[in-house]
């Protein structure tokens, strides 16, 4: 098999499930693919680890991955996994937030700048000028009401939320796919050099990939 080496763009959770699964399975090795997972999180950006040669294989957003070929990383993307937006930004119905409107000079916690295109897309296709307050990936600032609305993943901090006791009623989800910013989120990317290196590597780390996720499915 060959020795191969894949970053996931945050710590272990549902959504990576399908790569994670191909590796338990026995499936990345039956396309002759002997991989190692290394663990994502703030301290292993994937541009940065691709970049170094120290991941062969990584997963990023497409908004993400236009950006930094645009800033001279040579980026391809083998395989647009995730074809649907799950961000979104929530707010508490009690707070007077039901439409995009209602966002109107409220504060809204946004992460980071990889995560900041499509609420800004959002906010201009609305007209509106919000504070914008830097998000923590924990929902603690939203359910003490230090923001009006949060940033959130479908999978991730909005069932967070729900978890913490606020019933889906009582919230207003704002999923950006709703709103004509549908952008494709998780791919799976290398440098074009390795890519141009090993085309046949590729093609295996992508089907078994897939077979993991429909397994996990």
């Amino acid at each position: 098999p060959k020795k191969a080496s894949f970053l996931p763009q945050w710590v272990p959770q549902a959504q990576f499930a399908g790569y994670y699964v191909a590796l338990e399975k026995g499936i990345y090795r039956k396309h002759g693919i002997d991989l190692t997972i290394l663990g994502g999180g703030p301290q292993s950006p994937p541009l940065d680890l691709l970049r170094d040669g120290k991941a062969d294989f990584a997963t990023l957003w497409l908004s993400t991955g236009l950006q930094a070929r645009a800033q001279g990383v040579r980026l391809v993307n083998i395989a647009q996994m995730v074809q649907r937006s799950a961000l979104m930004l929530v707010a508490k119905k009690s707070s007077g937030i039901r439409s995009p409107q209602d966002l109107n000079g409220r504060k809204v916690g946004l992460w980071g700048p990889i995560f900041q295109v499509q609420p800004r897309a959002f906010f201009k296709k609305y007209n509106l000028h919000v504070k914008e307050i830097p998000q923590s990936f924990s929902v603690n600032l939203f359910l003490r009401d230090g923001v009006d609305a949060a940033s959130a993943m479908w999978y991730n901090e909005y069932h967070t939320i729900l978890s913490a006791g606020i019933d889906p009623d009582e919230l207003t989800a704002f999923l950006f796919h709703e709103h004509g910013l549908n952008f494709p989120e998780d791919g799976i990317y290398l440098l074009e050099d390795r890519f141009q290196q090993d085309p046949e590597l590729c093609r295996f780390f992508v089907k078994a990939s897939i077979e993991g996720w429909e397994q996990a499915f």
